[in-house]
């Protein structure tokens, strides 16, 4: 396993150990012990999926103490552009975003820990699978918008042919970070 760290403290990008031949690939997702050494050290009690058409943008989402939720996200199909905004109280990095593209064929992972706003875009056909620390409270729910103007997230759309991304009522009514620092900081 090999790990990347990020411009921002506690995102990691965790690159497997892929062992093919001609049957396919095996490979660990996940190993409590190999994990600790690298900083993840936190116990997982929720998984979940999603499936996602080219061009869809899911995010940026987050829960709320007491329910906030460290990720350890991947895709077992396709290709996304992930997305992670530091939204911690006092981070010298509060606003700064990091992307990693996460892709079926390397199997990588990106560890997303509390406190951050964590969103993708479907760059093809995507089967989207996540790990997270704390258990799911709707009236935990927060986030950002997508294109908040301060944040100036690149997407990557254009360099994927994706023309206008697909994205929910509900996350087209999220806040921008402006309102979001007024309300929880």
């Amino acid at each position: 396993m090999k790990i990347r760290k990020t411009s921002i403290e506690g995102l990691i990008e965790i690159i497997p150990d892929l062992y093919r031949d001609s049957r396919g690939f095996f490979l660990e997702t996940f190993h409590i012990e190999k994990y600790r050494e690298i900083g993840v050290d936190r116990q997982f009690v929720q998984s979940n999926q999603s499936f996602s058409t080219k061009g869809v943008l899911r995010g940026l989402h987050m829960q709320l103490p007491p329910y906030q939720q460290g990720k350890l996200v991947s895709v077992s199909k396709g290709k996304v552009l992930d997305v992670a905004v530091d939204l911690r109280k006092g981070s010298s990095t509060f606003g700064h975003y990091e992307s990693v593209v996460l892709d079926s064929e390397r199997c990588n992972q990106f560890y997303v820990p509390e406190g951050f706003a964590h969103g993708f875009v479907a760059l093809e056909e995507s089967v989207f699978s996540y790990q997270c620390t704390n258990v799911y409270d709707k009236a935990s729910e927060a986030g950002i918008i997508w294109d908040d103007a301060d944040l100036a997230i690149d997407w990557e759309l254009e360099k994927y042919d994706i023309q206008e991304p697909i994205i929910s009522d509900k996350d087209l009514a999220l806040p921008r970070l402006s309102e979001y620092q007024k309300q929880y900081t």
